[in-house]
């Protein structure tokens, strides 16, 4: 038919697919694909970065015989802390600063922040409970506080540089204080951890926050 274009059998040869080309490939596209995922796996994976203020987990505990209800609360405070990142390399993680340097040691100066209240802070209900005499407002002034770093299953008692209420004054009658415990902790590497125990004025413990960084 004029004006229609019949290839000649050469042109059909060529453009046809060949098999084995094509297998090879998908050969080629899967082992680039096992690649890619070996090197996704095997590369670093930041976590996100940390804050300044960070919290260290909260206590929920029945007062008896006065049936008063005690929540202590833990916060970190760290400013050094800011952007840092976990970098999980493999099986294993590092710290890593904002500025790209690896972190081997454990924030020399923070503070833990605890919260005391006498309030229903959490709808969940007391998980303990506690004998503790007297009236529970007192109480909330005369908590004491340990603090103890941990390496492996060593550990050694650190003194803070101050323990300090802020907040409402201790002379005026409340139901929730708030305590900074200030601490020190010199050179610490940053497998170690940090652990502020909350004492009763008789020195029984009521619970503990860790800080841990890696």
């Amino acid at each position: 038919m004029p004006g229609r274009f019949t290839p000649h059998a050469g042109s059909r040869k060529r453009a046809a697919l060949n098999p084995r080309a094509i297998i090879f490939s998908g050969l080629l596209l899967i082992v680039a694909g096992f690649a890619v995922a070996a090197m996704a796996r095997n590369s670093p994976k930041p976590m996100p970065g940390m804050r300044s203020k960070m919290p260290a987990g909260y206590d929920v505990m029945l007062l008896k015989p006065s049936k008063a209800t005690l929540s202590l609360i833990g916060l970190i405070e760290c400013p050094e802390l800011e952007g840092v990142l976990q970098v999980a390399e493999g099986s294993h993680k590092r710290l890593v600063s904002a500025d790209g340097e690896t972190v081997r040691h454990f924030p020399q100066r923070f503070s833990f922040r605890i919260t005391a209240s006498l309030r229903k802070v959490f709808i969940e209900g007391p998980s303990t409970s506690v004998d503790i005499a007297g009236d529970p407002q007192e109480l909330l002034l005369k908590l004491k506080f340990r603090v103890r770093a941990y390496h492996g299953l060593e550990s050694r008692e650190i003194v803070p540089q101050s323990i300090e209420m802020i907040g409402m004054p201790a002379d005026v009658p409340y139901d929730e204080r708030v305590y900074r415990i200030n601490i020190d902790t010199g050179n610490l590497p940053v497998t170690d951890r940090v652990i502020v125990e909350v004492l009763s004025p008789q020195g029984e413990l009521l619970t503990h926050f860790p800080f841990i960084v890696l």
